[in-house]
């Protein structure tokens, strides 16, 4: 069992790791990038179980039918070659273009098993039911993918994991986060003298904000007179004087 699972994850050496790691990323951004990031893993974990599992059962029958067990059955192959094959079909399942395989034109769709042949011709040691396995488990994938339209189970399982790897740091977040200032202008449009910030008033002649101290606008001299409670607004001469412009040229002043 341990090897079932574990083999697809171990390589002989770094050049190896490093080639099929290269192979990985050139055909995972390609899927990932037309499914999703849930159905990419959810497609990788069924090919694993695939792959495998047709891998056993390739080698099974060639020691019960032909007593062949020794290279097959009693040793077990080791790297991601497998699952890339698997990928590799899926990947050009409904391709109708042409594609270069080692020098090799052919056919998008067949690019797998010409790959397969050619790799078992001119690279030594490498496993041919390995690979033969990921071939087929791309296939079967496939056919099982389009023979249920309901959505996928392990897509399901993996939602629901990922939600739960990421509440925590969701909560981390909300509990932390912190809340951007926000800028408030000091005028008003339209509306009536009112208290804008704590021990200030707001003068409706021309919206600058005075202290609580004082009676009259420090900005155009407009004075604050108080009734029921409310704000009255009075225009003193000295306002009345002034122009439009002449109260534009002050509170630019004013306000640098």
């Amino acid at each position: 069992m341990k090897r079932f699972f574990l083999s697809v994850f171990y390589h002989v050496d770094e050049s190896h790791l490093v080639y099929n790691m290269m192979s990985l990323l050139w055909k995972g951004i390609q899927l990932e990038t037309s499914m999703g990031s849930t159905e990419f893993a959810s497609m990788v974990v069924a090919l694993l179980g695939l792959s495998q599992g047709i891998t056993l059962l390739l080698a099974k029958s060639l020691l019960v039918f032909f007593d062949y067990g020794r290279p097959y059955y009693s040793e077990y192959a080791v790297g991601f070659s497998g699952l890339l094959f698997a990928m590799k079909v899926v990947l050009n399942s409904h391709s109708e273009n042409f594609t270069n395989v080692h020098g090799l034109i052919v056919p998008a769709r067949y690019a797998a098993w010409a790959e397969l042949i050619l790799i078992q011709m001119f690279v030594p040691r490498v496993s041919f039911l390995g690979h033969l396995g990921g071939i087929l488990a791309g296939i079967l994938y496939l056919k099982l993918k389009g023979s249920y339209s309901g959505l996928n189970p392990l897509t399901t399982i993996i939602r629901e994991l990922t939600g739960l790897l990421r509440w925590p740091v969701r909560f981390i977040r909300s509990t932390f986060r912190l809340r951007r200032r926000r800028i408030l202008g000091r005028g008003t449009v339209g509306g009536g003298e009112r208290r804008s910030l704590s021990g200030t008033w707001r003068c409706q002649a021309c919206t600058y904000d005075n202290s609580d101290w004082l009676s009259n606008c420090e900005m155009c001299g407009t004075s604050r007179s108080s009734e029921s409670g409310g704000f009255l607004r009075q225009v003193s001469p000295r306002s009345r004087d002034l122009s439009l412009e002449e109260l534009r040229r002050r509170r630019v002043e004013r306000f640098g």
